[in-house]
């Protein structure tokens, strides 16, 4: 699934692409991605088409386009969900579901979405968060983050700090890539528990988390399918810095360690056994994966 980075990306493109644009015409091919929008498809055209877009805003892995009727469009990725600005004249894809026409006849938003799990809707009140979103946490870039309060929430939680990561009411945007790679920048296990932390441990792990999140950004994002693209269907970059996730039997760029992974919530922890240490008491996985790097064996790697 798309996380901060990547979303952010897409929030840039958007922001080049349809800000200042009124809406013409609105096609919906496939009513599931409108879903969310419980008056139907119906209404969802009638509220979008004649409305100009005013600007392009994130909280977490959201995204939401405040219009000039006082409503906003919001939409979610998903796990495969693209928002594509491109020439009117581009070829239809696969799986487009929403087209949104404007009055100047240019680039046109087409949501595209092989898997159907992301989705738009349109809300009322745009600004400064709509209230769809009002539970998001504030993410570590949003320059109204809070710190000591985050540092102080989390060592108040009583569970792995990498589960504490995940929490979106706690902190946005981080999911299973860039929890790893914060992770393995600060030499922190994601079962050590959360209420033994330091405070400068905390505030070692945020800083990671910036770092990451920021030269993930800077290199357009993690692309390891197709699946994630920019609005201008670029993929990311941001899979050949990867110090941790995808990279099971690879030598640990800090000390040569062979990285591991282990299962963790239905999914995969990847991390260094040396720089990393399980916490005492912490069990060890049953299941011992084999050592292969999806990237050089052609496999596929886990689902962030």
């Amino acid at each position: 699934m798309p996380e901060l980075p990547e979303v952010e990306v897409v929030r840039l493109g958007l922001e080049r692409g349809v800000v200042g644009r009124t809406v013409e015409q609105v096609s919906v091919g496939r009513a599931r991605s409108v879903r969310r929008h419980v008056e139907g498809a119906g209404d969802f055209v009638a509220r979008l088409q004649g409305r100009t877009v005013l600007s392009a805003h994130r909280r977490g892995k959201h995204l939401w386009l405040p219009l000039d009727s006082g409503d906003a469009l919001l939409g979610h990725l998903g796990m495969s969900g693209q928002l594509l600005v491109v020439p009117a004249e581009a070829p239809d894809p696969k799986h487009l579901h929403v087209r949104l026409r404007f009055a100047d006849a240019g680039r046109e938003l087409r949501f595209v979405d092989q898997r159907t799990f992301g989705g738009l809707f349109v809300v009322a009140g745009g600004e400064p968060v709509p209230p769809a979103l009002a539970h998001v946490a504030r993410d570590p870039l949003d320059p109204a983050f809070d710190d000591e309060a985050f540092v102080a929430a989390l060592r108040r939680r009583r569970t792995g700090v990498k589960r504490a990561l995940l929490d979106q009411t706690l902190v946005s945007g981080i999911g299973n890539i860039y929890a790893d790679e914060a992770l393995w920048r600060s030499q922190l296990h994601g079962n050590r528990p959360t209420d033994g932390l330091s405070r400068p441990a905390v505030r070692r792990l945020l800083l990671s988390a910036r770092e990451v999140l920021g030269e993930a950004i800077a290199s357009g994002g993690t692309s390891f399918d197709a699946l994630y693209v920019s609005t201008e269907g670029v993929s990311g970059l941001f899979e050949r810095s990867l110090a941790a996730y995808g990279r099971e039997g690879e030598a640990c760029l800090r000390c040569g360690a062979p990285i591991r992974r282990e299962s963790f919530m239905n999914r995969s922890s990847f991390s260094c056994p040396r720089c990393q240490p399980r916490p005492a008491g912490s069990t060890k996985p049953a299941q011992a994966s084999r050592s292969s790097s999806a990237r050089t064996a052609g496999g596929s790697l886990p689902s962030a």
